[in-house]
């Protein structure tokens, strides 16, 4: 074989997911299918060099067929027809896994991306997981003695596996002396041990796929699943997809998106951190036209945002696809009734603009509030399982709409700068320490959060941005000043261990990338390096 694993025994459990047969599948996987995503890569680089030259961003003159065609997506299977409350998560811990399952939500987002440190203990601890878990036998004891078991008494929730995006390598495992693919390690390690075992169960296996720029990486994906299946023996078709729309270049190409994976699509989701992220990323050094407030400030009823969103919507439904709702970061704080309260509010008012909106379910990161969004997507379903015939034909979208962020209301402040570099610092640090989504200041963060607060660091640096409450200009010096005091007040608040061993490291490690000439795509490449 030309696959080599470096650590057969990272976890309990490994036995059963690194078998002989599961590893000669993943190297099909990259001898028939590395070289395209290798070119993919290569072309996002080539795009946002010519965005860089001047060129901007639109609807695609090629494919303009496609947009203006008659077509629909396959039929949604039963098991995936009623998504209106899907909680996000973590496949690894196995408490975290089993909460999310036992959670009441109708769908689990198996995050093996965002919100997850691919250590190589996590990847496989993440599998063991959901071999278990489709196999009904998984619980966990807690060292102080709890145990966590799945319910019997409530449907459990459906699970649809994130894997890694395009970009990121997996160390641990080389093909012909190569870092694999990490997506298709995710892929192929829970396709191989666990399709025919949900099919038997009345579901399959589901997918949400992130972080993809175009069409043709969706073509890619449609390639692997066509030949996925045939490798195993099930039907065509079993596996279905949810994209997230969570780059801008994609938000110009969903129904392309859709269309090439339209045997295997299931619906599109607002992935609306990664979206900012993106919209940073992408148009980085294109002036302060391209300059977003502060991230506390920018709201989903900016402008802008109301464009990606309702286009989404009507998108989907008119191909007979499911449009999924974003995260709302605010948790409740059990121990601060107040702050409870006003993340209730704050979730109840995001999820009821996007249930009015024709959304046909939303995203939760917290188990407490899977019933206020049920509630509400309740109060706009009824009896019905979705809401696809809310077709939006009101709904006309530019490219200017899309691209308009002087839409977006607020102000650019050192309050906010201080913000986003103590996150950037605080949930790097918990990344490397193998936790990948951590709650800070009462809102979930994860890996795409953190990428806004870097960027925004960057892009205001590079801008010679002027804060709106202090008069400073944002300069290297500056940055440098503010990140240490963050970075002291990090100090004072973790045991001394932690901060020498995660949070030094982490205050470094976006002080290098925050203030480099060229800007780093990815916080979790560089970040990657510094795990086991």
């Amino acid at each position: 074989m030309a696959i080599d694993v470096s650590d057969m025994s990272p976890a309990p459990g490994a036995e059963k997911i690194l078998t002989p047969d599961a590893l000669a599948f993943i190297e099909e996987l990259h001898h028939r299918f590395r070289p395209t995503r290798d070119n993919l890569l290569a072309a996002r680089a080539d795009r946002r060099n010519r965005i860089a030259a001047g060129e901007s961003l639109d609807f695609l003159p090629e494919t303009a067929s496609i947009r203006e065609g008659d077509w629909k997506v396959a039929e949604a299977p039963a098991a995936l027809t009623d998504r209106r409350v899907e909680m996000t998560g973590p496949a690894s811990p196995a408490k975290m896994a089993i909460n999310a399952l036992n959670s009441g939500a109708k769908v689990w987002l198996a995050d093996l991306e965002d919100a997850h440190t691919p250590t190589w203990h996590n990847v496989v601890d993440a599998e063991y997981n959901l071999y278990r878990a489709a196999r009904g036998d998984l619980s966990f004891i807690s060292p102080e003695g709890k145990e966590y078991t799945l319910r019997t008494d409530v449907p459990l929730a459906v699970p649809v596996v994130r894997p890694r995006g395009w970009h990121l390598p997996e160390k641990h495992v080389t093909v012909d002396g190569e870092p694999a693919v990490g997506a298709l390690v995710d892929f192929g390690l829970h396709f191989f041990h666990n399709a025919r075992q949900l099919l038997d169960n009345g579901q399959g296996p589901y997918y949400y796929l992130p972080k993809m720029e175009s069409h043709l990486e969706a073509r890619l994906w449609n390639d692997i699943f066509t030949f996925s299946e045939e490798y195993v023996g099930i039907p065509q078709g079993s596996i279905r997809a949810t994209v997230l729309i969570e780059t801008i270049p994609a938000a110009f190409e969903m129904d392309e998106i859709l269309y090439e994976l339209r045997d295997h699509a299931s619906g599109l989701n607002a992935g609306r951190w990664d979206y900012l992220f993106s919209m940073i990323k992408v148009f980085r050094d294109s002036g302060k036209d391209f300059l977003l407030p502060d991230r506390a400030d920018v709201a989903m009823t900016a402008p802008f945002m109301r464009a990606y969103t309702e286009l989404l919507v009507s998108t989907c439904h008119r191909r007979g696809a499911f449009a999924m709702g974003g995260m709302a970061a605010f948790i409740p704080n059990r121990r601060e009734p107040e702050v409870t309260a006003k993340a209730f509010e704050k979730v109840t008012a995001d999820k009821t603009r996007e249930a009015n909106d024709g959304f046909d379910g939303s995203w939760v990161a917290h188990p407490d509030m899977v019933q206020t969004c049920r509630e509400v997507f309740d109060s706009v379903l009824g009896d019905k399982p979705n809401q696809v015939d809310k077709l939006r034909d009101d709904v006309s979208v530019t490219a200017k709409d899309l691209l308009d962020v002087s839409t977006a209301e607020g102000a650019i402040t050192e309050a906010g700068l201080r913000s986003n570099l103590y996150v950037a610092v605080a949930y790097t640090a918990v990344w490397l320490s193998g936790n990948g989504a951590v709650a800070i200041h009462n809102l979930m963060e994860d890996a795409a959060t953190a990428e806004i607060s870097r960027s925004q660091v960057w892009q205001q640096v590079h801008n010679g941005i002027v804060l709106e409450d202090t008069g400073a200009t944002v300069t290297p010096e500056l940055v440098e000043r503010l990140l240490a005091e963050e970075t002291e007040r990090l100090r004072s608040e973790v045991p001394e261990d932690q901060f020498t061993r995660f949070y030094a490291p982490a205050s470094q490690l976006i002080a290098d990338i925050s203030l480099a000439d060229d800007y780093v795509d990815f916080l979790t490449l560089p970040a990657y390096e510094l795990i086991d």
